[in-house]
């Protein structure tokens, strides 16, 4: 591991913290309390901004707001390709103003900003056209029914959305939730993770800027335990949308469950197995492998935490990974030689290195890191384990930092078993040149997502989404617009009709 020099983005100013209150109704506003909460830059542990504190009053203003939207305003009416215009001019902002929301989740977030700039903000934007193209496409089917009888289906709007996001990609949660809601017709309220609360508030004002009526989107920000319980067992809220660990999704469908039965969609945690079989080039998997656990500094729900290379190749490819590790640079998000940047805030930051103390305990050998850095910051080492047991608590609990369990097998049924032991199923990566094999495995792993010799292979068409404990339904994709929509069958007499 490498600690970067401090080589910052030249020509690049830290943005201005610019809206720092609710966003209601079309205006930014204080709390109802008046009470504010610190946002911390993970760089140096040192307070950005003061934000208003979102609490039930609020949360009340914002639902009222988005009802109110919804069930006389204009967006429901828009004719569709109406609504797609204004979606299409939401992105185009967004890209304007990439390297300043780049800025700002580099700084709230410690995410890499030369990526963010070049890579992540611009898929946002790309999210937002994808919906935007389908919102003229929304439409029932014609039913051929068995009695003398003309039956159609409708497609509706649900109604006002709640979304919980969680704090580890602030840009990509939101458009992916507030992109498919639009599209849909639908009105909502927005509650980001309280670490990473400034992109957010930013989008609201591009969003009206590109001329979303007020009312429509409406932004939050607050504590799970005040806010996002508030809009999870809101009467008036027509469905739920959250992102964010198994514990807090229990939590959002009992609040759900108690209160009007409202549906609610969870995308949940995962402990993703990486699956190297004997045959690959080790050359050009292992990066694939590193990457796999380190983007993001690990802070990604599909990471290949579990990473089952085949004995065959068992030795060459943990030197590989070793080798490669020594390398990895670990800095200041904003500098352009940095491959890692911070954990999000201290109690993640102390929740990763709890988690390699007990790697060390259980007799797992630690291969690199396995260290914080010195100085200021929550800056941690690439920390890869071997000689992992499958009962380890590494290796089944899902940690959410640069930590990989490294694990051998022998043959295709003993790793489909074991991958499978475990209670998430969100991901898998499955690496070989054996066309049976690939099939074979893809199709045993109860995951919602496999990438076969590729890992991270989003794209606004392909939906994601898991199995067991990493929750139900689907982001992306046009499953990831379906759940905003209700289905209202209708049917009338035909009398002597020539036709059956």
């Amino acid at each position: 591991m490498v600690q970067s020099n401090g080589n910052l983005e030249s020509h690049f100013q830290i943005p201005k913290i610019k809206f720092t209150q609710l966003f209601i109704n079309g205006e930014f506003v204080d709390s109802v309390s008046g009470n504010t909460f610190e946002t911390i830059d993970p760089r140096n542990g040192e307070v950005i901004a003061r934000i208003a504190e979102g609490d039930k009053e609020d949360i009340d203003l914002a639902v009222k707001a988005a009802r109110e939207a919804f069930d006389n305003g204009p967006w429901p009416r828009l004719s569709p390709s109406e609504r797609r215009r204004i979606m299409l001019k939401f992105a185009d902002l967004i890209v304007e103003n990439a390297e300043e929301i780049a800025g700002l989740d580099a700084m709230d977030a410690g995410k890499l900003f030369a990526p963010g700039k070049n890579i992540d903000i611009p898929a946002a934007a790309d999210t937002i056209r994808y919906y935007a193209g389908a919102a003229d496409k929304i439409h029932g089917t014609t039913l051929k029914m068995s009695r003398d009888m003309q039956g159609y289906t409708l497609l509706e709007p649900i109604g006002v959305v709640g979304h919980v996001i969680p704090w580890n990609f602030p840009t990509q949660m939101f458009v992916l939730k507030v992109g498919p809601a639009l599209a849909a017709g639908c009105t909502m309220i927005v509650k980001p993770a309280e670490q990473t609360p400034l992109s957010a508030l930013y989008y609201a004002q591009l969003a009206k800027q590109a001329g979303v009526p007020d009312g429509v989107i409406n932004v939050v920000a607050g504590f799970g335990s005040t806010a996002g319980a508030a809009l999870c067992s809101h009467m008036d809220v027509d469905k739920i949308s959250f992102t964010g660990s198994t514990e807090v999704g229990r939590l959002v469908m009992q609040a759900a469950a108690l209160s009007n039965l409202k549906p609610v969609s969870l995308e949940l945690g995962g402990k993703s197995p990486f699956i190297v079989f004997d045959d690959v080039d080790v050359e050009k998997v292992a990066p694939l492998a590193l990457i796999g656990i380190l983007y993001n500094k690990g802070e990604i729900c599909v990471a290949g935490s579990r990473l089952f290379i085949q004995e065959g190749i068992y030795d060459k490819f943990v030197n590989k990974l070793e080798e490669m590790a020594k390398t990895w640079v670990v800095g200041d998000p904003f500098d352009a030689n940095s491959h890692q940047g911070p954990q999000v805030d201290k109690k993640q930051f102390e929740r990763v290195l709890s988690y390699i103390e007990h790697g060390k305990r259980e007799g797992a050998k630690l291969l690199t890191g396995g260290n914080a850095l010195n100085g200021k910051g929550y800056f941690i080492e690439p920390t890869i384990f071997i000689d992992v047991e499958d009962e380890m608590k590494i290796a089944k609990e899902e940690i959410f930092g640069p930590v990989l369990s490294v694990m051998k097998f022998k043959t295709v049924e003993e790793v489909i078993k074991r991958a499978n032991c475990t209670n998430y199923g969100l991901a898998a990566g499955v690496m070989t040149n054996n066309l049976n094999i690939a099939n074979t495995v893809s199709r045993s792993i109860r995951a919602g997502v496999i990438w076969i010799n590729c890992y991270f292979a989003f794209d606004p068409d392909c939906p994601y989404g898991g199995y067991k404990c990493s929750g139900f339904e689907r982001d992306l994709g046009m499953e990831g617009l379906n759940k905003y929509l209700q289905v209202k069958s209708v049917a009338t007499p035909v009398y002597n009709s020539p036709w059956q």
